[in-house]
Parts: C-alpha cells; structure tokens; sequence
C-alpha cells in the first residue's frame, strides 16, 4: 500500500505557502466559470428533481450532457463540492453503478424554486457581457482616462451598459429578471429583520424600482403605504401590472415624484459622486422634513460594515471591482458621509443585517 509522506523545513514551507496563494488566486477565476456551467447547465435542478440527491449519471441525464462528458462532469463536480456549492457522499456499490451520491447544500438550495432562486440574478452577473471587460482591466489601467472617463464595459462593448441594457431585448429582459430575483430575495429578509424602518411611512417612492418587485413586497407587508415605482420609460412600458402599485416614467436625475418616503435598491453603485449627490439631493426635495417623517431608504454595500470575517469583505470589495466596469463603487462610511451631507442631509443611521449589503437611512 502506498503512503504520501510529507516534510518541509519552515524555511521551504513558507515558501510553498507563498506559492500557494498565488495558485488559488490565479485559478480563482475557473471557480467562478465552473459555477456558471452549473448553471447554464442546470445541475442544481437535476438534484432537486431527483429529491434532493442525484448521482452522476442521473445529473448527466437530467442536464443532457453528451454521454462521453459523464467522466469530465465529475471533475466538476469536484470543484463544485470542494467549494461548497453541492454535498458528496459515498454510494451504494449497487445503485447506479456509480461510487458518490451529490445533494444540495444551503447555498445551492438557493438556485432551485421560486420564491428564492438567486439564479437570475447570478447569470446575469457571470454574463459574457459583464465578464468579458475584465480581461482588458489590466490595459485599461495603463491608459489615461479621457475627460468622459469613459467606463471599462464602454472601453470593451464601444457602448455604455445603460443602452446595451435599454435596446437589447435579450439582455433587457436578463437584466430585469435578475433584479427582480435579488429584490424578491433581499426584502423578504429585510422586512423580517428590520421592518421597522417602514412603519410609519404613508406613501414611498422606489426609484429605479424596474418591475416593482422591492415596492410589491412592501406593499403586501405593509398595505397602509402608497407605493410608487419611478424608472425610465422603456422600463416602465414592460412592467407587468401590480396590484396597489402606480409606474411612474421619469428620470431620477430631473425629479423624483413627492412622498413621504424614497427607496433606493442597489442604485447608488451605479455612479459616481456628483451623480448620486444629484440623486440625493432630489430624493430630498421629494420627502418631506424629518419632524413630518421625511426619509430615505437606501439598501447598498457599506464596505467594512456586517460580518467581521474575510468571505464578506473579500465579497464587498470585489463587488466595488465589478462596479468599476460602469464607472460606479461600493463604498464605505466615510464615503457614504461624503455624499449623503453634501446632498444636504443632517444625519444617517447604518443598519448592517443583510450580509454583504446594509440598509442605510438618512434625514433631511
């Protein structure tokens, strides 16, 4: 029987240490390209359908991989399990011929159903289109910027991601689906952890709202509130009907419709200083005074705010990276400060409960 007998002096294993880190960051980008096969490919379903629990072939079967990938979608799998995404376990040596079972885990439930599927949301960020401007990041830092400082993605695509978005059906629709998967699944924690921050409120404005999935699940929790969703007209003109709910077609950055409350979900990412001062300071003509319960609801990253362990805050910083791509950041409280007070706002209070992402509240 063959053994591995490992020994390093501390010398050499400092060094292997240091070589080692390098590796996982130089493959760290096959992780995410493996998860997005899983995806594409539907094998969080292929488990789900089979009851949780799927060997090999049956996943092979359910996704309709070619039979001859069989011994290559194991080597997936391996990444997947490692990482976390799927379980593994032994199998029986009679059933399915085959030698491990795969089941799901808390973050692959997640990709499966209806109510919390994350799926859209997370194959419109591994999208061609979104991946494919960080292989020129390395190029665009080299160059000075123009005096549009013009974006990555607009560096890479020769349009902004505003009107890829806007005129192609295809990526509309991504796009839309997407949002509307995250805020389905962001507000139903919110409400739960921090619903507070919404009593109170008689009417609310969700700016950039979309299809109106943050204003619907604020409306049903709380039917006392008047929800208004404001976005741009090619968005609203798709917007399926909603129950209590009014579309508004405007522009953030003219005006926003009057209320006694104004939310703002993953918007602020978007841009940069003077745009989301513009933002802010035309949130604050819409809401009344802070006495007459006057507020805005901001749902973003605060950089350095939730959990104190190195998975949020390598998740947060990374997120600012990917925002880059449109000339937008994720930013931490000291720059939240910055813009929230030259907008003309007196306080603000951070509420970090969810993950990543925290809720943010500012008076006027």
């Amino acid at each position: 029987m063959g053994s591995i007998t490992e020994k390093h002096s501390t010398d050499q294993q400092a060094l292997l240490d240091a070589q080692l880190e390098l590796w996982h960051s130089t493959f760290a980008f096959i992780k995410s390209m493996v998860f997005k096969s899983a995806l594409q490919l539907g094998i969080a379903d292929a488990i789900h359908c089979h009851g949780g629990t799927a060997t090999l072939t049956q996943i092979a079967t359910k996704a309709a991989l070619h039979p001859s990938k069989t011994p290559n979608l194991r080597r997936l799998m391996r990444v997947l399990t490692v990482a976390g995404i799927f379980s593994i376990a032994k199998n029986s040596p009679d059933d399915d011929g085959g030698d491990h079972v795969y089941g799901l885990t808390p973050a692959s439930r997640l990709l499966v159903g209806s109510s919390q599927n994350l799926t859209p949301t997370l194959s419109l960020i591994l999208n061609n289109t979104f991946v494919s401007p960080f292989l020129d990041l390395g190029t665009w830092f080299e160059h000075e910027l123009p005096a549009t400082d013009l974006p990555l993605f607009e560096l890479s695509h020769g349009k902004n991601v505003w009107d890829v978005v806007g005129h192609d059906p295809s990526m509309s629709q991504l796009f839309n689906t997407g949002m509307v998967a995250d805020t389905r699944f962001l507000l139903d924690i919110a409400i739960k952890e921090c619903g507070d921050v919404f009593q109170g409120i008689s009417s609310l404005v969700d700016v950039g709202g979309g299809h109106g999935a943050a204003a619907q699940a604020i409306s049903v929790a709380f039917p006392e509130i008047e929800c208004t969703v404001l976005d741009l007209p090619h968005v609203v003109a798709t917007a399926p009907a909603c129950a209590g709910l009014s579309f508004v077609a405007g522009d953030m950055f003219e005006a926003i419709p009057p209320a006694n409350a104004v939310f703002l979900k993953w918007i602020m990412h978007d841009w940069g200083d003077s745009e989301c001062v513009t933002i802010l300071r035309n949130c604050k003509k819409a809401i009344p005074t802070r006495d007459a319960g006057g507020k805005v609801i901001i749902v973003d990253t605060v950089v350095g705010a939730g959990p104190p362990n190195l998975k949020n805050r390598e998740t947060q910083v990374m997120s600012d990276l990917f925002f880059m791509i449109v000339n937008g950041t994720e930013r931490d409280e000291q720059e939240w400060r910055n813009i929230i007070f030259e907008a003309g706002f007196s306080d603000y209070k951070i509420i970090p409960v969810l993950g990543v992402r925290s809720i943010i509240e500012l008076y006027p």
